[in-house]
């Protein structure tokens, strides 16, 4: 339950039966009204701006407006017990205690969905996509977990996911990928040295790979590089991606498919793309204007098989062929995102690296146009992660070679942290990753202060006797919430907006910010009952408010399905 959508709702609904209110119309006047937590200094549950927009409508004083509202509101809506005019006109309002009791019980007994927003939508969700060329890099991670965490998101609220990664397994990083192995299996059969090539590869993980394909073929000669290309590049690429995959899991990530761009030539997928934009005209032989920056006089003038992306909103018009005739990287990009249409999803969401923010409107106008604009792709771009410790930049051994890897990160800190932490940040702005923040216990360190509010609550519980799943009742002449429980209420109750803002932005990152801020009024209040006898909540092993467990089960609902979503596990014990 959505307290905030529920009675602005209903604050609408009285104010437009009205008959002073009736000559403003339909209801679609109220765009920009909100009803939104007021300032904590002042003691309110909620507060409302609808005053001034239909002041602006009629044309009259706002504090006029906003006092007619509250008298609508005192007679017609029982559950609020106060309704107060502020500043130029806002509306803020508390609920009387029944309100209150009816909401905590209500949302119990949906504990397990509590902020969810029921959607029904199929989703794609396409994220890591890292060359399969070694293990993943930082970069890999940040991306990997926003888009696990984005797509749990859109799984708690009810829709359908598809976590997709593409498999770049075609071309010429492919090619030498396959070489670098190659000599490194002449080196270890042959003691031959690594060639000093810059396009090879040289991380640690190239010899591990080597010597697996050296034990499952131990009488392969590996003395004539044609003879063994498909066979070394297939058992290359498999090898590697296990290492991807082992990667992931360790991050507690699965897909659910990997697509393969080597798919894409076998099939002939491009062809048919082609063919099938330029039956709907959006193909055309022509010439583009030389790129930003080129000088005229270097650029030549060729004419080529061109996608008009620009009737769909891109700056310009892209190749889809070389000079030779193959097909360009965006040509293969276009087939593959054609056969995410094919599949009738409502929603494509791609996350892509800080390298790929030039790329996000060609990509876009190309499902446009795959899908006569019935589906939409939302990009996703994250940027680059900082490692620092001690307030310096952390330089780490590099076993995969001129990457951090996801493993040498793992060395260090624990998966919990990690998924955390990687969500400290908005998508779209660099981390700051501090060693030394993950591995402190207290509030310094976010993960371990909303993990130690639910390990506190279980301890709570344990102590008396209490089952944190079985609901807790109270009498409503004693529902008296002191200064710490009204503040924990109206935060818990913010839960279902911050699910849907992220929901709406597809920006994960609110949630672990929010449940640090839950964990923080948690966390004070526990600390005033060791400088106040009347806030300890048990004892001489007696409950001393039963409202405080009361309201510390739905705190622990909210930490469950918030940690849930992020795929942070949650000790009972600390």
């Amino acid at each position: 339950m959505n307290l905030y959508k529920t009675y602005l709702s209903e604050i609408k609904n009285i104010v437009i039966k009205n008959d002073y209110f009736a000559k403003i119309g339909q209801k679609n006047v109220f765009n920009g009204v909100n009803l939104q937590n007021p300032p904590e200094k002042f003691d309110y549950d909620f507060s409302s701006n609808i005053a001034m927009v239909i002041s602006k409508i009629l044309n009259e004083n706002p504090k006029i407006i906003s006092q007619k509202i509250k008298l609508l509101l005192l007679k017609q809506q029982k559950d609020f017990k106060v309704v107060d005019i502020a500043g130029p006109g806002f509306l803020n309002f508390k609920l009387t205690q029944e309100a209150w009791l009816k909401i905590i019980k209500s949302t119990f007994k949906s504990k397990n969905i509590f902020g969810s927003n029921k959607g029904n939508k199929k989703f794609n969700v396409e994220f890591v996509s890292a060359n399969p060329t070694g293990p993943m890099h930082v970069g890999h991670c940040r991306g990997a977990i926003f888009g696990d965490v984005l797509s749990n998101l859109l799984k708690f609220c009810g829709n359908k996911i598809t976590k997709e990664f593409y498999v770049n397994d075609y071309g010429n990083q492919i090619n030498d990928f396959t070489h670098s192995v190659y000599f490194r299996l002449r080196e270890l059969k042959y003691s031959e040295p690594f060639p000093s090539q810059k396009n090879l590869y040289p991380g640690i993980y190239i010899i591990d790979i080597a010597k697996k394909i050296l034990k499952e073929n131990p009488k392969l000669k590996f003395d004539n590089f044609n003879k063994v290309k498909n066979k070394l590049t297939k058992d290359s690429l498999k090898l590697s991606m296990n290492l991807i995959k082992s990667d992931l899991k360790k991050l507690g990530i699965k897909h659910d498919l990997f697509f393969s761009e080597t798919k894409l030539i076998k099939e002939n997928l491009v062809d048919k793309t082609v063919n099938k934009l330029r039956k709907n005209k959006f193909i055309d032989y022509g010439y583009l204007e030389p790129p930003k920056g080129e000088e005229n006089f270097n650029w030549k003038k060729e004419k080529k098989l061109i996608f008009k992306s620009t009737l769909f909103g891109d700056d310009l018009d892209r190749a889809l062929q070389k000079s030779d005739g193959s097909w360009t990287y965006f040509a293969n990009d276009v087939a593959y995102h054609s056969t995410k249409v094919s599949k009738k999803y409502d929603y494509l969401i791609n996350v892509l690296g800080a390298d790929h923010t030039g790329y996000i409107k060609r990509i876009s106008a190309a499902v446009k146009a795959l899908s006569k604009n019935k589906i939409s792709l939302i990009c996703k771009v994250c940027q680059l992660v900082k490692l620092f410790k001690d307030g310096k930049p952390y330089k780490m051994s590099k076993r995969s070679g001129e990457f951090i890897s996801v493993n040498d990160i793992l060395k260090e800190v624990d998966k919990d942290s990690i998924r955390f932490m990687m969500l400290n940040r908005g998508n779209d702005v660099e981390l700051d990753f501090d060693f030394n923040k993950v591995l402190q216990k207290n509030k310094d360190n976010p993960v371990f202060y909303v993990q130690y509010c639910y390990a506190r609550i279980n301890s709570l519980f344990k102590s008396a006797k209490f089952n944190l799943r079985k609901e807790i009742t109270i009498n409503t002449k004693d529902f008296k919430p002191n200064d710490f429980e009204i503040k924990l209420l109206r935060k818990i109750m913010e839960w279902p907006r911050i699910v849907d803002i992220s929901v709406q932005k597809y920006e994960p990152h609110r949630i672990p910010f929010y449940l640090y801020e839950l964990a923080t009024i948690f966390h004070s209040y526990w600390s005033k009952g060791n400088e106040d006898l009347k806030f300890k909540f048990i004892i001489n092993g007696k409950v001393n408010n039963l409202l405080s467990f009361m309201i510390f089960q739905l705190l622990s609902v909210v930490v469950e399905n918030g940690m849930n979503i992020l795929g942070v596990s949650l000790p009972k014990k600390m």
